[in-house]
């Protein structure tokens, strides 16, 4: 399994912004084999961690073209700088939550 980690420094969001975001992430976890994404904005710092079964799956979302059309506006407009980086997760493991299950 593979992570994408996007960090960036935001210059501003709008309503566009909101929109596309929902709408690529609906498309990389529906079609290009997205298995998790989440993304996180404090003041003008985002991070976004999306987690792909091989290379090849992020290689296809990165040339989809409704993705590039996002990738451009990011560059234009919401971003002021960014940075991605892919690695291979060789270990994982989590607790589950002891939390009673309600009835």
């Amino acid at each position: 399994m593979f992570v994408v980690i996007f960090r960036a420094r935001v210059r501003q969001f709008d309503a566009q912004y909101t929109s596309v975001a929902a709408q690529m992430r609906e498309l990389a976890l529906k079609d290009f084999g997205c298995l998790e994404f989440t993304a996180v904005t404090e003041g003008e710092q985002e991070i976004a961690l999306s987690y792909w079964p091989d290379e090849a799956s992020i290689r296809a979302w990165k040339q989809q073209a409704d993705h590039q059309m996002a990738q451009q506006l990011g560059r234009e407009r919401w971003y002021a700088s960014y940075s991605v980086e892919i690695a291979e997760i060789q270990r994982s493991y989590a607790r589950p939550s002891s939390a009673p299950t309600p009835t």
